[in-house]
């Protein structure tokens, strides 16, 4: 079996697993009392952080992709996602904050896992947001500075 052949057996097997997490995540917002529409939005969030970004390279499984929202909030969404927007990047932020948390009471992360994830959060999103201001202004000619 070639590579690109094993990366998509790895794919499907990857989103068959996130169509069942995702499941749950949505009755565990329900369970929390969520208006619809809130859910509706993490779980869409979720879905294209899950199924587009975790999987577009390589066969990244949902508990390893704690590891990789800076690179998903500070450069892909904003280039990829052609609703990127200051409010979008906030809103996917605190998607994965729900998820992992999520996650991690199922124990599919380590608590340690939550916690940087959280701070990494924290201590990055005025650096996305500022990226994502120069990546608005057509006047910016390196916005990855």
């Amino acid at each position: 079996m070639d590579t690109y052949e094993q990366y998509e057996k790895d794919c499907k097997k990857i989103r068959k697993v996130n169509k069942r997490l995702l499941a749950d995540f949505e009755t565990c917002l329900q369970d929390a009392g969520l208006s619809s529409k809130t859910i509706d939005k993490h779980y869409s969030n979720m879905d294209f952080y899950l199924n587009e970004f975790l999987l577009y390279e390589e066969a990244i499984a949902a508990g390893e992709g704690v590891f990789s929202v800076d690179m998903f909030l500070g450069y892909w969404f904003i280039k990829k996602a052609m609703w990127s927007s200051q409010a979008a990047i906030k809103s996917n932020a605190a998607s994965l904050n729900k998820f992992y948390t999520f996650m991690h009471s199922r124990k599919l992360i380590t608590g340690e896992s939550l916690a940087n994830l959280k701070q990494t959060i924290k201590e990055k999103m005025p650096e996305w947001l500022s990226t994502m201001a120069r990546y608005d202004d057509i006047s910016v000619e390196d916005v990855w500075e």
